[in-house]
């Protein structure tokens, strides 16, 4: 369950019709909340759309974190600082040190974590850990603490993400769907072409293996051509079994992507291999890239042995 609310408009222009200074340009996201309450996943879902994450930032550095994600620029224009009870170390102001961001012309959006105190104590259980300001006394006690040092910043929060009854796959889509936009949460599929003969990818998902079809290298006119040349793609493509061979995996991709976007997985590798990584499997992987782009998918390939030879 999340609550959101209304905080600083994010326009182009302040509230003197002045136009907004370029800080207002950086993205900036503060993530606050209870011990156990999932602030580690919240991280996590941010750097998959895409945030730069800073984790365990002393509420001190905010400022000096902001402007230096502002004179990066780039992907650190979208940055994400995790803040939580150790970071209250260096300073408790977490009110004063917001309000000097949009002082100085940023606009923080502040995420806020949190769950039932039943919920906290067995997910600590759980993990057989202790409460960071628990003491000698128990678990409750330690809750209790921190709910009270941070009732000013729940207060304060522009979003209340209560994790109470969300498990990871379900807080993580929620985060997704607050802060990444459609296609940030969508799959990304590299099918890759690779030659037996230097090993397998390790980062391949799928393993496809294109060495029942004939090979071009032992065709005169084609041996110094590749899988991206129309000749060499025709033949290959045109051998018996070649088209059912694509459109089976095709399909089998095609039925696993909402399952996986579902799971938090955001890129899929594919690889195709033949002997050498230039005819077949670099044929094959074109092709099945552009059928699981006419199907809605964003796919691309890229061919690892390609020019080895």
């Amino acid at each position: 369950m999340s609550e959101a609310r209304t905080g600083d408009p994010a326009g182009t222009e302040t509230a003197l019709g002045q136009p907004a200074p370029a800080e207002a340009e950086t993205t900036l996201v503060v993530v606050t909340g209870l011990s156990g309450g999932g602030r580690s996943t919240v991280a996590r879902a941010l750097e998959n759309v895409g945030y730069y994450v800073v984790d365990n930032l002393p509420q001190a550095l905010m400022l000096d974190m902001a402007e230096l994600a502002f004179k990066a620029g780039g992907a650190a224009r979208r940055t994400a600082m995790v803040l939580d009870v150790r970071s209250r170390a260096f300073s408790t102001d977490l009110a004063g040190a917001i309000r000097e961001l949009r002082e100085r012309g940023f606009q923080p959006r502040v995420v806020f974590v949190d769950a039932d105190d039943d919920v906290l104590i067995r997910r600590f259980e759980s993990v057989r850990r202790s409460h960071p300001l628990q003491g000698d006394g128990r678990l409750a006690d330690g809750i209790a603490v921190e709910r009270a040092l941070l009732e000013e910043a729940r207060d304060q929060a522009d979003v209340i993400i209560d994790t109470s009854h969300l498990n990871v796959n379900q807080l993580r889509r929620r985060v997704e769907e607050l802060f990444g936009g459609e296609d940030a949460r969508r799959l990304r599929i590299t099918v890759l072409s690779f030659g037996f003969k230097y090993g397998l990818p390790p980062d391949a998902d799928f393993v496809m293996d294109a060495r029942f079809l004939p090979n071009p290298y032992w065709v005169p006119e084609l041996r110094e051509h590749t899988g991206r040349e129309e000749a060499v793609s025709a033949y290959v493509l045109g051998q018996e079994g070649a088209d059912a061979f694509v459109a089976g995996y095709a399909d089998l991709v095609n039925a696993t992507t909402a399952g996986f976007e579902r799971e938090g997985k955001r890129y899929l590798t594919v690889a195709v291999g033949c002997t050498g990584g230039k005819h077949r499997s670099v044929a094959i992987a074109e092709e099945l890239a552009t059928r699981l782009r006419q199907s809605g998918i964003a796919a691309n390939a890229q061919h690892r042995d390609l020019g080895r030879e």
